[in-house]
């Protein structure tokens, strides 16, 4: 047999260049997937410190969620405008400033308007981190590559707290904003040498206006209304409905703008007719729900009912960490295999198997135990998460990828809200008059069924997933067959 035609393509080697721009945007994107839950350990403090009551302080997190959410529609546009390595090193620059100022801010109204700068920022920069390495991609082992790019975001909210918790114990609350600067210096210069230059050609694309004032604020009230559910206010309270239902309205009129002007809109909604699409967008809603509403749940266990502070809950959770870091071993590699289908139905299991026993928890279960059972559910949620970040692209065009990660990004944080909101209404209801350690164990006990029930909703939905990926043309060969075809 000739030479040309034994020699195989390696399908399986990952283009060295595409490695150089996956590093790059993560040194850069680790500023944002850790600031987004660092600040979440130290609101005792900076209440203290800067003299202002806890329900103005909240609005440090609060202002940056909703900042982010009003910016990550308008991502596919500004790319289409500045090109894709302008934005993102503007981007970068403008967190870079966001955080130094905030590192300075004099009172708590300071800070707040400063961290709406640093969400501004950090909008554009998770969707942009995920469609630049999937475009760079261009299908191809799509599975070892999420695996790389989602574990910055998948170890923020276990990460976070603790590495909040250890700034806070050794200086003060300012250092939360300084470790910024490191990330966001070393990824400039990373994305200034490494990034491709794509100013864009042609015509510009023009901004849906209609649909930015629809999409954005319905997106952030929605946002908003869950995360005033609370002890004393349920889904029946003014402040959590008035904001939730308009933010539906508004994203339903969205919806109703934008199907007929397809590519056209400020977010083509045509794409949840694409199977990958649709079932990747369900399970990122449950996932949502159940990978921030364990963050609820699980902190709150040990300081609750087993009288931890919070530095030592966030140090009990690193075994889950590590799980989801020994996940990114195995699961890219298989989801690319075997396809996301089986991968995803085996994370999702082992998650929902290894959250069981915390409903039966009694105060002298063993940590070690816990501990034990939460290392084999990071693992889990890396293997059930990966799949998912691939998943949501298979058949797409090139173009059509930065309109599938601002879907799949809002769809999964809405799950967390969403996921947040109802287990934080069950724990006050079922802990309402418990004055025993056992009682208030039992309450967590009956929340924690709410949290494994969102996770085996996601079981049957991982079987709309796509199956064995068909094999994917290598890009040398593919220019070269559209320039013998020209």
């Amino acid at each position: 047999m000739p030479p040309s035609t034994t020699a195989p393509t390696d399908s399986d080697r990952v283009d060295p260049a595409v490695w150089r721009l996956v590093f790059t945007i993560i040194v850069g994107g680790l500023a944002a997937m850790f600031d987004t839950t660092i600040v979440s350990v130290a609101l005792n403090d900076l209440a203290r410190e800067l003299h202002a009551p806890i329900g103005t302080i909240q609005w440090v997190s609060t202002a940056y969620l909703l900042a982010m959410f009003v910016t990550i529609p308008i991502v596919r546009w500004a790319q289409s405008v500045l090109g894709a390595k302008r934005l993102w090193l503007g981007s970068l620059g403008l967190f870079l400033l966001g955080s130094v100022l905030c590192a300075l801010a004099w009172d708590a109204t300071s800070l707040i308007v400063f961290r709406v700068v640093q969400g501004v920022a950090a909008g554009i920069m998770m969707p942009l981190m995920m469609t630049l390495i999937m475009q760079a991609a261009r299908g191809r082992n799509t599975g070892r590559l999420m695996a790389v790019v989602s574990l910055p975001i998948a170890l923020g909210p276990i990460i976070g707290p603790v590495l909040g918790g250890l700034l806070l114990a050794g200086g003060n609350w300012r250092l939360l904003f300084g470790v910024n600067l490191l990330f966001c210096v070393a990824g400039g210069w990373l994305a200034f040498r490494n990034l491709p230059a794509d100013r864009p050609t042609g015509d510009r694309a023009r901004l849906d206006a209609v649909g930015l004032l629809l999409l954005s604020p319905g997106a952030a009230a929605v946002i908003y209304g869950l995360s005033q559910i609370n002890g004393t206010a349920g889904f029946g309270s003014a402040k959590v409905l008035v904001p939730l239902l308009a933010g539906l309205v508004l994203v339903a009129g969205f919806v109703a703008w934008a199907l007929p002007r397809g590519s056209k809109a400020l977010v083509d909604v045509r794409l949840f007719g694409h199977r990958s699409v649709a079932s990747s967008s369900g399970l990122y809603f449950l996932s949502g729900a159940t990978l921030y509403g364990a963050m609820l749940l699980l902190p709150l266990f040990w300081q609750q009912a087993r009288g931890v502070d919070a530095l030592g809950a966030g140090l009990l959770l690193i075994p889950q960490g590590v799980g989801t870091l020994l996940s990114r071993f195995v699961a890219g590699r298989y989801t690319d295999k075997v396809g996301p289908r089986s991968v995803a139905l085996v994370g999702f299991g082992a998650v929902v198997l290894t959250t069981v026993p915390f409903a039966f928890v009694t105060a002298g279960t063993s940590d070690l135990l816990l501990m034990a059972l939460l290392l084999v559910r990071g693992l889990g949620m890396g293997v059930a998460t990966i799949p998912l970040a691939s998943s949501a692209y298979i058949g797409l065009d090139h173009g059509d990828i930065p309109n599938a990660t601002i879907i799949v990004l809002v769809i999964q944080q809405i799950g967390g809200s969403f996921g947040i909101a109802v287990l934080a209404m069950i724990l006050q209801h079922a802990s309402a008059g418990a004055k025993t350690t056992e009682a208030l164990t039992h309450a967590f006990g009956t929340t924690f069924w709410w949290s494994i029930a969102f996770t085996a909703l996601a079981v049957p939905l991982c079987l709309l997933l796509p199956g064995r990926p068909k094999p994917v043309p290598a890009p040398e060969q593919t220019e070269t067959q559209v320039s013998v075809e020209a």
